[in-house]
């Protein structure tokens, strides 16, 4: 079996930017999709979309946070696809504010949703890939875990937790014919930075050896390959999807 068709993909944060790329690149590419976020009315549309394209998915609400809400959600997927092959786990959030003015619940929402919810995501589908002997897990991560960025040390440490929880599951279930990378995106234009001024956009693109940001389907089509058979030789690595910006 070549690429990714035929397996069944769950992908969290679905619903929108990154993570609804990742779900229609999937999909496109014969994979059944497991779409996973908050907003059901937005996974509904994508399952629409997937399915007038003939790819097959389906919508199972979640909240990251909690805890039941993704044994739960895994648990339905399961019972909807008989397994679980690529998990994409995309879901996360920011709360910035400077170190001196953060707050607690603000550090505690951060890392519960981009650190500890990848965790318990890994735990909940890895029975059904050490059953299989045959799995693929890819946490999307940031430049920001690996440099670091003004008032976001909750985002920071969150993705840099999240490269050394790529490591270390990829040592532990190696040796059952399972995969675990990281994708770490840079300057992504999604709705998030859609936000931004257009002078710090523009500030950022010039530091961009490529001279301008990437798009939600240039980390897609990264994690499509890191999903596939092809990949099956790479385990532990942080793809960086930045344009340059950061290299070595």
């Amino acid at each position: 079996m070549a690429g990714v068709e035929g397996r069944v993909a769950l992908v969290t944060g679905a619903s929108q930017g990154i993570g609804r790329a990742c779900a229609l690149v999937l999909a496109e590419a014969g994979a059944k999709v497991a779409l996973c976020a908050r907003n059901q009315e937005k996974l509904e549309q994508l399952a629409q979309e997937i399915g007038g394209k003939g790819g097959e998915a389906a919508v199972f609400k979640m909240d990251v946070i909690q805890e039941e809400e993704i044994k739960a959600g895994v648990k339905a997927a399961i019972a909807r696809f008989g397994k679980i092959d690529i998990l994409v786990n995309n879901a996360g959030i920011t709360r910035d504010q400077l170190i001196m003015r953060m707050k607690r619940a603000d550090w505690d929402d951060v890392i519960n949703t981009n650190l500890t919810a990848p965790f318990l995501l890994i735990q909940a589908v890895i029975g059904s890939m050490l059953k299989q002997r045959w799995g693929r897990i890819i946490n999307v991560t940031s430049i920001f875990g690996q440099i670091g960025q003004v008032g976001q040390a909750n985002y920071s440490s969150s993705k840099a937790g999240l490269i050394g929880l790529t490591m270390a599951v990829a040592r532990e279930v190696g040796s059952r014919n399972i995969t675990v990378n990281a994708v770490a995106p840079g300057f992504i234009e999604t709705a998030m930075t859609a936000a931004l001024s257009p002078e710090l956009k523009e500030n950022i693109r010039k530091n961009i050896p490529l001279g301008h940001g990437g798009t939600d389907l240039d980390v897609a089509h990264a994690v499509k390959f890191l999903a596939s058979e092809e990949a099956g030789y790479i385990t532990g690595e942080v793809l960086k999807i930045n344009g340059g910006i950061l290299m070595g």
